[in-house]
């Protein structure tokens, strides 16, 4: 048996964070300031980017498990939005990968998180055999 060592939770908490955080300052600043693109309005750029983050703010912050493992599901926009824009638009390719790059380290941070953080605290979503 090999004694494997691992990223604390509050390393993994950490990470999970810098992603998120990363995401929710980036996406505005790259689609309001930055974009030369006109399509999507200030309001509906903030409701479409933004407002799916802040969903899960108050339990990424406060560290419960449950809220890293779903916020994933909302990660996921963010995922298809930058994979969508590096493969249509030659333009904003280098901001698209800073999109997917901090997609990326959240929803690993967070999936390791939510797994590592649960067992500290005994939650399952196994239903235990008697």
């Amino acid at each position: 048996m090999t004694n494997k060592k691992r990223l604390s939770t509050t390393t993994l908490k950490q990470i999970t964070l810098f992603g998120y955080f990363s995401l929710l300052f980036y996406m505005p600043f790259w689609l309001i300031f930055m974009s030369d693109d006109t399509a999507l309005s200030v309001p509906l750029t903030l409701v479409m980017f933004v407002l799916p983050l802040l969903f899960p703010l108050k339990g990424l912050v406060q560290g419960n498990p449950y809220t890293y493992a779903w916020s994933n599901f909302i990660v996921m926009i963010y995922f298809l939005h930058s994979l969508t824009t590096l493969w249509v638009s030659a333009d904003e390719k280098l901001w698209a990968a800073g999109e997917l790059f901090f997609a990326t380290v959240m929803f690993i941070g967070g999936s390791y998180y939510a797994k590592y953080r649960g067992q500290e605290l005994g939650l399952s979503i196994r239903k235990k055999k008697e």
